[in-house]
């Protein structure tokens, strides 16, 4: 069973960035779908942004496109999430996932990391 392990979370001020990372353990990542997703209190889970198995396509949930980018490392097993341009509406448990299929839904998921917090001040 693969473990995703999430980093980077924190307290930043609006406009301000931050990097999220994901370690995931095993040999195949290199093999996954990998994404992001979020959940604000009180909301549903929405998805942020999922890259291909070789990191050659990206997808960005609506929300965040032009501010948030993924990129991955498979050399190091990692996945990350570069967010720029924070607004407090990002606050959010921040959380990693392998994807079953391209998609962008909590259901596509066939494995989730256990998250890191972001909060954005205004």
């Amino acid at each position: 069973q693969v473990q995703l392990v999430e980093s980077g979370g924190g307290l930043v001020q609006a406009g301000g960035s931050l990097r999220l990372s994901c370690a995931a353990s095993g040999r195949t990542f290199s093999m996954y779908i990998m994404g992001w997703f979020r959940q604000a209190p009180g909301k549903e889970r929405e998805f942020v942004a999922r890259i291909s198995e070789s990191g050659g396509s990206t997808y960005n949930a609506e929300l965040v496109k032009g501010r948030f980018f993924i990129s991955r490392d498979n050399a190091k097993n990692t996945v990350y999430l570069q967010m720029n341009s924070l607004k407090p509406e990002d606050t959010a448990v921040y959380y990693c996932a392998i994807l079953r299929v391209p998609g962008a839904r909590a259901e596509h998921v066939g494995t989730w990391g256990q998250g890191t917090v972001v909060t954005v001040s205004s």
